[in-house]
């Protein structure tokens, strides 16, 4: 993975790429026997004359997404980061640098996109080609929304609407599940090893502050300039001292809890000291599909561990 590329953009993409990850997860598909859905269909600006059934992802969330409400069968091709679930028809398409020509050739009723990069939505329209984009979530909220904008798409409304549910109700047991705490943790939330974390304006933030968790990346970026992805000076985290450290960089540049206490400086952190360094599944962390169920999960079973 394109590791330092993906974080210098970041602020767009939400970490579009990711690496690898066979885990199965604990976000399935939802039940099918959906009714039929009557076309046309239309959400937003996309009107669908008919159900599409040569659907082409260029976005690994939305390929999760497609995938978890039974639209699987209906997919014929996504790009190079889709690597979950396994069985998705993986291409060489690039959801970074999206190509017309490449995209119109597995000849597709449909293209979900993430962002428009290259302006690869003017150049499938003039092809005809019907494009529907689901730009990087902010809020649990925007992830059920796509959910649901796709299974109507898609003719997959009920069970959509079954996996929102279903995610909802599973996010909100474990998080009622972590003991309250008389004073809140902080944490320091890392995508690199060079320091560039998430503050709690992003997604992934929010997920961070359902515990009540304190984020030592907002200071950083305490304007917006830096689109909530700030890279922080290790003086700062070591004053900062978190109490909690997460890393998402575990599988794309091999950061383990050995690495980070291998560190100048810092043994003498809070988290280091006593142990809470959580290491995240890079993929999990970068999506906001189904999966981030798994991702409140983790975030509950460090927290949980944490000293009172």
């Amino acid at each position: 993975m394109r590791r330092v590329w993906t974080v210098a953009i970041v602020a767009t993409t939400l970490l579009l790429a990711g690496c690898a990850n066979d885990d199965p997860g604990s976000a399935q598909p939802a039940p099918s026997g959906s009714t039929v859905a009557a076309y046309p269909v239309s959400v937003g600006n996309l009107t669908l004359t008919a159900r599409p059934e040569r659907i082409v992802s260029l976005a690994p969330s939305a390929t999760e997404m497609l995938f978890a409400i039974n639209a699987g069968p209906q997919v014929t091709a996504v790009d190079d980061q889709s690597t979950y679930p396994t069985d998705a028809p993986r291409t060489d398409l690039s959801g970074f640098k999206p190509n017309a020509e490449a995209i119109a050739a597995k000849d597709p009723d449909l293209v979900v996109i993430s962002d428009d990069l290259n302006k690869i939505v003017d150049q499938l329209t003039k092809l005809k080609i019907p494009v529907f984009q689901t730009p990087a979530a902010k809020t649990l909220d925007d992830t059920y929304a796509q959910i649901g904008q796709l299974g109507m798409l898609t003719g997959h409304q009920d069970e959509a609407s079954v996996l929102t549910s279903q995610m909802k109700s599973s996010i909100d047991k474990i998080v009622k599940g972590v003991p309250t705490r008389s004073a809140p943790l902080s944490y320091y939330y890392e995508l690199d090893p060079t320091f560039y974390s998430a503050t709690s304006k992003t997604f992934i933030g929010s997920i961070f502050a359902l515990f009540g968790l304190v984020n030592i990346a907002d200071a950083a970026d305490a304007d917006g300039s830096k689109g909530g992805y700030p890279q922080l000076s290790q003086e700062a985290l070591l004053k900062d001292d978190p109490d909690m450290i997460f890393l998402a960089d575990s599988k794309c540049c091999q950061q383990s809890a050995a690495t980070v206490k291998a560190r100048r400086g810092w043994s003498g952190i809070t988290a280091v000291k006593a142990g809470q360094i959580a290491a995240l599944d890079d993929d999990i962390a970068s999506r906001w599909g189904p999966r981030v169920v798994d991702l409140v999960q983790s975030v509950a079973d460090a927290v949980a561990k944490a000293p009172a």
